[in-house]
């Protein structure tokens, strides 16, 4: 498993939680920042991804 596909998922974990605290406070900034965190995570976790299939091939 690619070190990206690991980075990925902790980041969309940690936009996640962001964005729930920003939304339990009412915090427009935190639950901004989640979004862009998660986002982040799936494009890390989809990269990551696309480097383990290009090892797979022979």
């Amino acid at each position: 498993m690619d070190r990206d596909r690991v980075k990925g998922a902790a980041d969309k974990a940690k936009g996640t939680v962001k964005k729930g605290v920003g939304r339990a406070t009412g915090d427009r900034k935190t639950e901004a920042e989640g979004h862009l965190d998660k986002a982040k995570g799936e494009v890390k976790n989809t990269v990551g991804g696309i480097k383990d299939k290009l090892r797979e091939e022979p």
